[in-house]
């Protein structure tokens, strides 16, 4: 049976693979170029019914763990960063909504219909004015008609136009202290999106995150019952940065194997000799184990711990360093593969091109920045006490 009569028949790497081929060659450059929405990514995402591999049969899904989304997630970027990063943030809320909806009818309904139809989920937990601290807000939840309304002044919502609903950080009421803050099921035709500014970026252009202004309202049964602090510790940035690791990783691969090939074919054109190149490859492919071993082993540590686990200061520490490290070595995977392949990959026109993972894999230097979370980890470790 082929992937193209029956995509379920096939595990979700496999799946992973038909989309990856999908959203290679052109498409990809095109969505780079134009800073568009990888279209026929997102198709073919939808077709295989990979964006809810997570959720339990009973709601459409195929319980997929972690790791497994992970490879995905490698698989897809090192064809498209863009569309390799959109199913991971999408997977950090499905996430969310998977672990912490615990027995609210109407979020696991919004989980099975969300499945059938394979909608994409957006985040706003960042706010402009706070600095980038996703632990504090300034909009707040206002009551109205027995439900909820939010106003909200977002920095960037990746995919936002794009989304059948955004996940939204909030304080609780009006009298709430900003840290005391809830999360918020927002969903069309209840949500409104005012693009507020462009989306320009070095990296990552298709994935289509500038500035709104988002108003929304929705039933009190959308406001998940954990508060948003646990939502964060125990799912979202564990999650985060395990698949944001996994995109790293994917795009070092790429990187890893194209100097492999340049060299291969440097090699057949002086044959008995290896290209001075060829020691520098050594390096880059060490730096590659590490951040494979990295990502991975994190990947498995978080199937295997529960919410309340993770949010722990060891743990949450171990994640922090997850994320600095691996947007580190992937920065020097895929610059190590630059000076291996010299004018070949500088170029944008050849084979061995690697502009565009080159400028994709500094994002993970500041998405969320590496300083900040430096700063987060330092106050967990000096909380924790002794060792």
């Amino acid at each position: 049976m082929t992937l193209l009569n029956d995509h379920t028949a096939e595990t979700a790497v496999e799946r992973a693979a038909f989309v990856a081929r999908t959203a290679a060659g052109p498409a990809a450059e095109q969505v780079d170029r134009d800073a568009r929405l990888p279209a026929e990514a997102m198709t073919a995402l939808r077709e295989t019914r990979l964006l809810f591999a997570m959720v339990p049969p009973e709601l459409g899904g195929e319980s997929a763990s972690l790791a497994e989304l992970g490879r995905v997630v490698e698989v897809l970027a090192a064809f498209c960063g863009s569309t390799a990063l959109i199913f991971a943030m999408h997977q950090v809320q499905v996430a969310c909504l998977l672990r912490h909806a615990h027995d609210n009818i109407a979020l696991r309904a919004f989980l099975a219909e969300a499945a059938q139809a394979q909608l994409l989920i957006a985040s706003a937990t960042s706010e402009s004015g706070v600095g980038g601290d996703a632990r504090t807000s300034r909009c707040f939840l206002k009551p109205a008609d027995g439900g909820f309304r939010v106003d909200k002044k977002a920095p960037t919502i990746s995919y936002g136009a794009h989304a059948g609903a955004v996940l939204v950080s909030a304080a609780r009421s009006a009298e709430s202290s900003p840290h005391d803050q809830v999360l918020l099921l927002c969903r069309r035709p209840g949500l409104e999106l005012e693009q507020t500014g462009t989306w320009d970026t070095l990296g990552f252009r298709g994935t289509c995150g500038p500035p709104y202004r988002l108003r929304a309202r929705g039933p009190l049964a959308h406001v998940l019952d954990d508060p948003f602090a646990d939502i964060l510790s125990q799912t979202m940035l564990p999650v985060s940065h395990v698949l944001w690791g996994s995109v790293w990783l994917g795009l070092a691969t790429r990187a890893l194997n194209t100097a492999k090939s340049f060299l291969r074919e440097s090699a057949r054109r002086s044959p008995g000799s290896l290209p001075a190149e060829s020691r520098r490859l050594v390096e880059v492919a060490g730096a590659h184990q590490r951040l494979t071993a990295l990502v991975h082993e994190a990947a498995a540590r978080c199937d295997e711990t529960s919410g309340d686990e993770l949010a722990r200061p060891g743990a949450a520490v171990a994640m922090n360093n997850l994320k600095i490290s691996a947007s580190r070595l992937a920065v020097d995977v895929v610059g190590g593969a630059l000076a291996v392949t010299g004018l070949a990959g500088y170029r944008n026109d050849g084979r061995y091109a690697l502009g565009r993972l080159l400028r994709d894999v500094h994002g993970g230097l500041v998405m969320v920045s590496n300083e900040r979370i430096a700063a987060n980890t330092a106050h967990l470790l000096l909380a924790a006490g002794d060792v």
